[in-house]
């Protein structure tokens, strides 16, 4: 029996549709298989990938307000307005209070109940892998803050949402890729810009000993929502591996801000993570690789 690899995808800002994660998903899969063909002859069942769409949370209410506000007044800019909307509002109705957001809780269900259906398709144990877009870096952030450093203050609904499983604990997180990530910005609502995640998570070395893991933070610099997260403190540098500038976007986009919307569908991107992915089934799978 292998090992399989566990991977979350989470899109970003914006009026994200559920399906946001098949194409990407579908060319990153082909890329983790082509580097183990010469090993099986199904690799794409050995990557198992689980699309968070946290975006259910909120678009309804943001169409509601949208059409609220453009029957009542003509507004110009419109198809701008209703983007901004989207864009925007996702981040505002997100935020965390001390007095428990319900929508900071609402999106927290929703991951865990995604890593519940990671784990029962890739092993309660298997090595967990997140990639998240824009917003999605912030949420995944949060999620295993909460996780590892106040778990007795989670609210009752997101444990509703968990069961005890190694993978859904955050306690086989092996690897973080941030993609076009405001977390640099989120960090200035702390005196210190606050401290990061644990990546690997503290307690990966007991289900995996020879594994590392790590947080790649990928940005393109064109992307005025995507920053390098290591000059942030010494804690920020210590805890991601690197800042990769990579150019997202096609000729069009690549070289102007609209490169924020682009990571998912960058060859480079696909290619670097398909090939990471690769080499750690490999770690876990083929002893003398």
């Amino acid at each position: 029996m292998t090992k399989k690899i566990a991977v979350v995808v989470l899109h970003g800002i914006g009026d994200q549709k559920e399906d946001f994660s098949d194409v990407f998903s579908e060319d990153l899969t082909k890329r983790f298989s082509q580097n183990l063909k010469p090993y099986l002859s199904a690799p794409e069942v050995e990557l198992v990938i689980q699309p968070i769409y946290w975006g259910s949370v909120f678009n309804e209410r943001e169409n509601e307000m949208w059409q609220k506000l453009s029957n009542a007044a003509e507004l110009d800019f419109a198809k701008l307005r209703h983007f901004v909307i989207h864009f925007f509002g996702d981040a505002i109705a997100y935020q965390p209070s001390p007095h428990h957001n319900p929508n900071y809780l609402k999106v927290h269900e929703v991951y865990a109940k995604g890593l519940q259906k990671l784990s029962e398709k890739a092993g309660k144990d298997a090595p967990l892998f997140v990639i998240a877009h824009s917003l999605g870096t912030v949420i995944t952030s949060n999620y295993f803050y909460d996780l590892q450093y106040i778990p007795d203050r989670i609210s009752e609904n997101v444990k509703e949402s968990m069961s005890d499983t190694p993978l859904e604990q955050g306690e086989t997180l092996t690897g973080f890729y941030s993609l076009g990530s405001p977390l640099a910005l989120w960090s200035l609502r702390y005196a210190d810009f606050d401290v990061p995640i644990h990546v690997p998570s503290p307690k990966l070395k007991q289900y995996y000993p020879s594994l590392t893991g790590e947080w790649i933070n990928i940005y393109d610099k064109d992307d005025v929502f995507g920053y390098p997260l290591k000059p942030l403190n010494t804690a920020y540098d210590q805890a991601v591996v690197s800042d990769i500038e990579m150019n997202s976007g096609n000729l069009i986009s690549s070289w102007s801000p609209l490169s924020h919307m682009h990571y998912f569908t960058t060859t480079e991107v696909i290619n670097t993570l398909g090939d990471d992915l690769a080499d750690v089934w490999k770690q876990i799978n083929l002893k003398n690789s």
